[in-house]
């Protein structure tokens, strides 16, 4: 009896174990029965028929990443590179990743592979090395669309390094080297060009204003020229008046002023650094004397004019007849 108990008790426990599934938070569990997938269990505690269900697939829900390997592929115009990358996914469907593939990393890799390949394919270098961010959209698009069936859904596909062979780098360098230099010559040509622009117009304006400085000076040139003119031809109107009038102080004052433009004109000639003539000094201060006097005389003839009386009103001639 007490054998029959034992046994009981162990079954009992066997039975308990069989039965409670604890599921951990981040993983699904499948169940089969009898081999056949009947449901999918998430996180927590779950109990099945103990010796009918059964525990098929393990698998883990949380976003999980593959290394993808390098590998070489040869690009549209026939440049062979090694390229290597990085891919993360995340399973939504365990029945399916768990049942329509059999096995789902691998599979995932291989089609990542694949896919690099046919991408790179069909760009040139320059494209490969100029538009990562377009390789990956495309590899995303392309791998997500072929796992989906698989119940998976990939995040994100990485291009981590694309290494041209060395003298396909060397050749590259080469060039890059040319093109900064023929960039660097083409601005400095530009600015060489600019710079004479600028040069040629400054000169422009400053021969402009220049002109306009001329025309200006020329103007008031001609303008002092003629106030002189008329000032030289009221006065020898009036030295006339005075000659006629039988005045010889103007014709002194005439006579002087000619004098001591001529010395005065000698002065200033740059041919000769020293003038020896005889000069009568007495004549040049007769001269200015005859200046002063004919002043005194022009002063006391415009006081001396009568002033004609206002005519009176209170009374009146008759003229005799």
């Amino acid at each position: 009896m007490s054998e029959f108990f034992i046994a009981v008790v162990i079954l009992g426990i066997i039975f308990i174990f069989k039965a409670v599934v604890v599921v951990p938070q981040g993983w699904n569990f499948t169940v089969e029965r009898f081999g056949k997938y009947t449901q999918t269990l998430t996180p927590g505690l779950h109990m099945i028929t103990p010796f009918i269900e059964a525990i098929g697939r393990k698998l883990n829900m949380m976003e999980q990443v593959i290394d993808v390997p390098s590998q070489q592929a040869i690009t549209k115009d026939n440049a062979v590179v090694t390229v290597d990358g990085v891919l993360f996914y995340t399973v939504l469907d365990a029945a399916k990743s768990a049942y329509e593939v059999g096995n789902l990393s691998v599979a995932i890799l291989n089609l990542t592979m694949t896919n690099i390949r046919t991408v790179m394919g069909s760009m040139d270098l320059d494209e490969l090395l100029s538009q990562r961010d377009s390789i990956n959209a495309r590899l995303l698009r392309v791998v997500d669309e072929a796992t989906s069936p698989w119940g998976v859904k990939v995040t994100r596909v990485e291009i981590k390094d694309i290494s041209p062979p060395r003298d396909l780098v060397d050749a590259m360098a080469r060039q890059m080297k040319a093109e900064r230099e023929k960039r660097a010559e083409i601005l400095e040509a530009e600015g060489a060009k600019q710079a004479a622009i600028l040069r040629a117009e400054g000169q422009k304006q400053g021969q402009i204003l220049e002109a306009e400085g001329k025309r200006e000076a020329a103007f008031r040139e001609a303008e002092a020229r003629e106030r002189l003119a008329a000032a030289e031809a009221k006065a020898t109107e009036m030295v006339s008046d005075a000659i006629g009038k039988g005045d010889l102080q103007a014709v002194n004052y005439f006579i002087a002023q000619k004098y001591v433009e001529a010395l005065r004109d000698i002065a200033k000639s740059p041919n000769e650094k020293l003038v020896l003539m005889p000069l009568e000094a007495s004549g040049v201060i007769g001269a200015i004397s005859g200046i002063a006097e004919l002043a005194r005389e022009a002063t006391a003839r415009s006081a001396s004019k009568p002033v004609a009386p206002p005519p009176s009103s209170s009374t009146a001639r008759i003229p005799n007849t």
